[in-house]
């Protein structure tokens, strides 16, 4: 990141700079181009369709303006051949500057663009099918001249490289993206103190990543000829100087090294200068590696101001907290907060406390500050100490097992923050709730059934409910229909909330209204809330189906089948009104018609009350009657005057 010549003209006097410059000049041909590093992303968007990303990182002092490409070239390869599928040309789409991770700690002498070339690519499944799998690269001279672990830095090159499978596995479509390796930062080492940074990534399709140390890739391109087109595989990789190598590329004790599962990079370093370093992120599915992207970066070594680390200590139930040894028990009624103290031997320093879950997430059970989390040690020699409040919520419950919270306490010191961890073990358990009850005048509940009351047309119907809690917490009883309103189909709710107690009357005197438009009844859905200061609060519910209660049919249609008018009063008539089922709602009797048995009407009459005499000729004669509702009842009557 950083370039020597830079650090130089910091230190020099002004009478002196110039003479400097034009040394420089003379020993740094113009065709360096200050390339920091940069890796190649490919990320999965729809159908065919990828996007293809190039980041390269670009040293914004003393980078060779001319070098700044607006396009770079990428070729994309089968593994198993070598062979070019694609040429791609990649426009640049961004520059901006990369952050310090404290951006008070910035030093003029470092400075780095992050350039960004996207294009969208097709990669159709007729020819992305190889079990090999494929690789992208991009080909660019050259590298910092003030990089100290490699031979010759101003003639080395940069190969940026991925590997990617097939798009199409076994006949079906195979979606793979690239991980997304945490952004780089700004960020200078200091001699002899540790360097952290997080180099870990996220995959978008859930594939496990492993991380470790790799020699950063030369390639075909020289000072001569810095931006060729990508050609394939091998590429050369850089020359490591005496005593460097790939698992040393950054001297030190420890040297730099990576975490091959969360993908931290630590590295405490023993040599002052300018360092280059490659990382390899690799994703695998089902245990089979599939794909890599590599990552190459600089880092630069400073000599920094001493800078000792804070200190902070936890105190639970007024006693230190032992870590290690103590587990901080959070019961019903007990102090439910720890209290911290922190300090720094340093004057001056900016002190801040966070407190982060290490294996829960749930954020009830997290506690919070009540108190300032920040402040500012000022006494040189004999050091603040400062305090601050972390109190678990009153829910807080770790179900039985030991969780662990790491307190930390982080100064302002450059490059990187000091810091200082307290994990501190606790078993949370949340006061106990009670469970309401709900008591109905409802038919009793049959469990796994919806309770179905029937109420006859036009006659009221009422029923109550009683909600009791033997804690006082507050009670409330609701009552909602199932896609529709009360009120719409003269349904009434009237509850008295309280608390501990709480009664509610249900009314209904259902109309014809409501039986024709909802025949199959009416879902309504009671429900008693719990509420107030408690972990658990309750909801009971009671689903009831009210239903319009049909008048009894008769068991059977069973109309008289002979009359004999004659004179003597009985069976005088044919009729059917006491033997047709009762009219209801939009089910009424519509009209009878009696049929000679050659089909001629004979009579008619919409009259349910009708008596028909057989107009004095006997046989057999047929008859139809309707309803409303479309129903119809056939059937036969003789007539013996």
């Amino acid at each position: 990141m950083y370039n020597l010549a830079s650090v130089l003209v910091a230190r020099v006097q002004p009478w002196a700079l110039l003479s400097l410059w034009l040394v420089l000049l003379a020993a740094s041909p113009a065709r360096a181009t200050h390339i920091v590093g940069g890796e190649l992303d490919l990320q999965y968007k729809t159908g065919s369709t990828y996007t293809l990303t190039l980041t390269l990182y670009f040293d914004a002092i003393n980078g060779n303006a001319a070098a700044l490409d607006q396009s770079i070239v990428a070729g994309i390869f089968d593994k198993a051949t070598n062979r070019e599928l694609q040429s791609v040309t990649l426009p640049l789409t961004s520059n901006t500057f990369v952050s310090y991770t404290n951006p008070a700690c910035a030093v003029g002498s470092l400075s780095t663009r992050k350039l960004l070339y996207v294009k969208d690519i097709t990669l159709d499944a007729a020819t992305y099918a190889s079990a090999s799998g494929y690789y992208v690269a991009v080909e660019r001279c050259c590298r910092n001249l003030a990089i100290s672990n490699i031979v010759n830095p101003g003639g080395a090159a940069q190969t940026f490289y991925l590997e990617f499978p097939a798009v199409v596995r076994n006949g079906a479509s195979f979606i793979d993206s690239t991980p997304r390796i945490f952004p780089a930062l700004g960020d200078y080492a200091c001699l002899g103190n540790l360097f952290y940074y997080d180099f870990g990534g996220q995959d978008p399709d859930g594939d496990s990543l492993a991380y470790d140390l790799v020699t950063p890739l030369n390639g075909h391109s020289t000072a001569a000829n810095p931006a060729p087109l990508p050609a394939a595989a091998p590429y050369s990789t850089v020359t490591w100087t005496t005593g460097l190598g790939t698992t040393n590329q950054i001297p030190g004790s420890p040297p730099l090294a990576i975490d091959t599962h969360t993908g931290r990079l630590t590295v405490r370093p023993s040599r002052l200068g300018l360092f280059v370093f490659g990382v390899r992120c690799s994703e695998y599915r089902k245990g089979v590696k599939i794909g890599e992207t590599r990552r190459d970066f600089q880092l630069y070594v400073l000599n920094c101001p001493s800078n000792n680390p804070p200190v902070v200590t936890v105190q639970a139930n007024g006693r230190a907290y032992r870590a290690g040894r103590d587990t901080v028990r959070i019961l019903p009624g007990g102090s439910r907060c720890l209290t911290l103290r922190y300090t720094d031997p340093d004057p001056n320093s900016v002190l801040t406390l966070t407190a982060a879950p290490v294996n829960f997430s749930d954020p009830a059970t997290a506690p919070s500050f009540t108190t300032t989390t920040s402040g500012t040690v000022r006494a040189s020699g004999q050091p603040d100490t400062l305090t601050a409040t972390l109190c678990f919520p009153t829910c807080a419950d770790s179900k039985g097992k030991v969780y662990y919270l790491n307190v930390l306490v982080a100064d302002n010191g450059c490059a990187l923050p000091k810091r200082d961890t307290v994990r501190v073990a606790f078993l949370a358990t949340p006061p106990p709730s009670s469970v309401p009850v709900l008591t109905t005048s409802f038919p009793p509940e049959v469990a796994g059934t919806t309770t179905t009351v029937r109420v006859a047309l036009n006659q009221p119907y009422t029923a109550t409910l009683l909600g009791t809690d033997t804690a006082p917490n507050p009670l409330a009883l609701t009552a909602a229909g199932e896609g529709f309103d009360l009120a719409s189909v003269g349904m009434n709710f009237q509850a008295q909330n309280g608390t501990g107690r709480a009664t509610a009357t249900f009314a209904w005197t259902p109309t014809c209204g409501a039986a024709t438009a909802n025949p199959d009844g009416l879902l309504v859905h009671f429900a008693l809330t719990q509420s107030g200061t408690i972990c658990t609060p309750h909801i009971i519910t009671r689903t009831i189906r009210f239903v319009v209660a049909r008048p009894a049919d008769s068991l059977a249609f069973r109309p008289p089948n002979i009359i004999t008018p004659n004179g003597d009063g009985l069976n005088e008539a044919f009729t059917l009104d006491q033997a047709l089922p009762p009219n209801f709602c939009a089910s009424q009797f519509a009209g009878v018609s009696i049929f000679s048995r050659w089909g001629r009407l004979i009579y008619q009459s919409p009259t349910r009350s009708f008596r028909w005499d057989g107009g004095g000729v006997g046989g057999i004669y047929y008859y139809l009657v309707t309803f409303t509702d479309g129903r119809r009842f056939k059937g036969w009557v003789e007539v013996m005057p």
